[in-house]
């Protein structure tokens, strides 16, 4: 599916999956696994306790509740979970609180506003880059330093994910094909959100 603002876009030559599904109707920091889940236009995940057009996450909420909400889907890639076990950290689709565990798309190297075709008709436009917290350290010590790092200049590199908002709606299932499609030049490098 083609939506109309892609006109002018480019197709990435990543292609990938979906490993896993997950949500959580609360403010659990892991996600339970379930075999299918429904993205709602301009909401989020049907039934997971970030659903809406304004902020969910509570230390936003805190600050502002009228602040559009950026992160309605969190994918997290199973390669990233490989490395967290290589590391020794039990680590699961789910386990870090992502929506979608996805596998072949180096989530990380997106650019802000690239689009994610999900199964047959979902589309999620990334907003920006997870940034880790202290809970993902009282989930399992030593954990935060593995998802954050540093860059050639010293600056921060934030490992833990990418955040969507949902343009079009569908549902998604592991083993779902994802679709990559890129905007226009120039690209910009992902930030927290």
């Amino acid at each position: 599916m083609t939506m109309p603002a892609d006109i002018g876009w480019t197709e990435s030559s990543q292609a990938g999956r979906v490993v896993a599904v997950s949500l959580s109707a609360t403010h659990t920091f892991s996600k339970a696994g379930t075999p299918v889940i429904r993205l709602l236009a301009g909401l989020g995940v049907e039934g997971d306790a970030h659903l809406g057009e304004t902020v969910k996450h509570r230390s936003r909420v805190a600050v502002d509740p009228t602040q559009p909400n950026l992160r309605q889907v969190h994918l997290l890639s199973v390669e990233l979970q490989a490395m967290l076990q290589a590391a020794g950290h039990a680590v699961a689709p789910g386990a870090l609180g992502e929506n979608i565990t996805t596998q072949g798309i180096d989530l990380l190297a997106l650019p802000t506003g690239a689009r994610l075709h999900l199964g047959e008709t979902a589309v999620v436009e990334i907003t920006g880059l997870r940034n880790p917290c202290a809970q993902i350290e009282r989930f399992q010590p030593g954990l935060l330093a593995q998802v954050l790092g540093r860059d050639d200049q010293g600056k921060l590199v934030r490992k833990a994910g990418i955040m969507g908002i949902v343009l079009a709606g569908g549902l998604v299932r592991a083993q779902d094909a994802i679709r990559v499609a890129l905007p226009p030049q120039p690209h910009q490098k992902l930030e927290r959100v």
